[in-house]
């Protein structure tokens, strides 16, 4: 498919390099790594397809400009972010078209992707300058306890795909505000979001060094070098749970500070006394946001037992109702799947629970054509041991489950390994506060289908992940604690 002059606008205003100590360039050999479009599945652009050579140079960098960093005032480390956030705003046309290229999901929804990664600027802008310590008279008398909050030091960012701004925003604003150099690793599939931001921030008046950022095609080649280098102070990576384990024993040995935010499969309530409405509607954003490729989509619905038919019967109108296509095309409210591995994933999860006795009450089919679509999905009848309801789907298929009491609702949603967020809906006050103390996730949505805000904590609890993104915590990944004690 012949691309737009918008397109080719956009896409070739994106730097192609890595950015190594304030410098754009080749990798070696000038290797190159394709970037695809998976709504057609042809390539849109090379980036380079850095190595080893090229991770070390960053991490060497990040560690040369640390000292400088850490020092500079927090009002002009606020400043940077803040400016950056103008930008991002004022061009958010472009680069909401950018991501829908290289990631599919529709413009509208980069248009929102946008304004939320822009948030973690503004909001870490403000957070720079309100970095505190302490200071008390030691219980005893005699001495003075003064405490003071340090950069922990040069940080590896890996981020995914599935949000290629917001999760470098969400991860590079915190580091800035609290005075740590970073090193960036964008997914393989969507490096281009990442490098425009960096592009942004370099002209926002980054020092050189601050930022820097390596793109190729062998995620591990690539960052084992900085993983295994004791210089290496913080760690912060968004993606699958197996390969959180996997980097957070490679980085053990040196002690390194991790942040972890991982796999998810979210139960979605609703009790008898719910809203139809309002929980159809709310299951409709925590279900097709992003096509369903997101660690806080809506991967169980557990829906009482006399509400489950006509729930099952509404939500399968309005997927089914939804326009599948290119993103960048008018009208389209559905995506294609990130690529062919991920649309296999999802077939095989309906095909197994087709086969163990749920029916699809609408979709449950690829849809023909070019690129990696699968069209909304709805299974009614999903029994105990189906794979779709013990694996993070990712992608647009809704299945259904009954419950009978509250008990059985929390049992349900809790027989999970993961625990990043959960949604219920339910009129009853006391109920919903009741339940929600004691699902195991860690986050919540009371009669609401979406919970990410940059003004509050993201993250799970379990297998989901350790640490907190966004909110007044989020800040405090990147600092570390000094205490001095003064003879007064």
């Amino acid at each position: 498919m012949a691309t737009t002059s918008d397109e080719r606008r956009v896409l070739e205003a994106v730097p192609r390099g890595v950015l190594v100590g304030g410098e754009w360039g080749p990798a070696a050999g000038s290797a190159e790594l394709a970037v695809e479009d998976p709504s057609t599945g042809e390539e849109l652009a090379r980036v380079a397809d850095a190595g080893a050579g090229e991770a070390r140079a960053a991490l060497d960098a990040a560690v040369a400009a640390q000292p400088a960093w850490a020092t500079t005032p927090p009002r002009e480390r606020g400043e940077i972010l803040r400016r950056a956030f103008e930008a991002v705003t004022e061009r958010a046309d472009d680069l909401a078209l950018l991501m829908t290229l290289e990631m599919g999901k529709p413009v509208a929804e980069s248009r929102a992707e946008i304004a939320y990664g822009a948030d973690f600027l503004r909001w870490f802008s403000e957070e720079a300058v309100r970095i505190r310590g302490s200071w008390s008279v030691a219980p005893a008398g005699g001495s003075r306890l003064l405490t003071m909050r340090q950069p922990v030091g040069p940080a590896l960012l890996i981020t995914p795909w599935n949000f290629p701004m917001a999760m470098a925003a969400r991860k590079i604003g915190p580091a800035i505000a609290a005075g740590c150099t970073m090193v960036l690793k964008p997914a393989e599939q969507t490096p281009l979001s990442a490098l425009a931001l960096a592009a942004i921030l370099t002209e926002a008046g980054l020092p050189r060094g601050v930022l820097n950022v390596v793109t190729g095609s062998d995620p591990a080649a690539l960052t084992q070098p900085v993983l295994d280098d004791p210089r290496l102070r913080k760690l912060s990576f968004t993606g699958s749970t197996a390969v959180g384990r996997m980097l957070s024993e490679r980085v053990a040995g040196n002690l390194v500070h991790v942040s972890m935010e991982l796999g998810g499969n979210a139960p979605f309530l609703v009790f008898a006394d719910a809203d139809l409405e309002a929980a159809v509607e709310g299951a409709v954003v925590a279900k097709m946001r992003n096509t369903g490729e997101a660690c806080t989509s809506a991967n169980r619905f557990l829906v009482h037992e006399a509400r489950a038919g006509e729930f099952g019967r509404r939500l399968a109108e309005r997927l089914g109702a939804m326009r599948v296509g290119r993103g960048t095309d008018a009208g389209v409210e559905v995506g294609p799947l990130i690529d062919a591995p991920g649309r296999a994933k999802v077939e095989r999860l309906v095909a197994d629970a087709a086969a163990r006795g749920a029916s699809a009450l609408t979709g449950g089919h690829r849809v023909d054509g070019p690129g990696y679509f699968f069209a909304p999905t709805v299974l009614a009848g999903v029994p105990a041991g189906a794979a779709v309801l013990d694996e993070e789907i990712f992608g647009p298929v809704a299945p259904i489950t009954t419950f009978a009491t509250e008990d059985e609702a929390v049992a349900l949603a809790n027989a999970t390994e993961y625990g990043l967020v959960s949604y219920l809906f339910t009129r009853d006050l006391a109920r919903a506060l009741r339940v929600a103390e004691v699902l195991e996730s860690g986050m919540v949505g009371i009669n609401r289908g979406m919970v990410s805000n940059a003004a509050a904590p993201f993250g799970g609890v379990k297998q989901s992940g350790l640490g907190r993104e966004g909110g007044a915590e989020g800040i405090d990944a990147y600092l570390q604690t000094k205490y001095v004690a003064i003879d007064a």
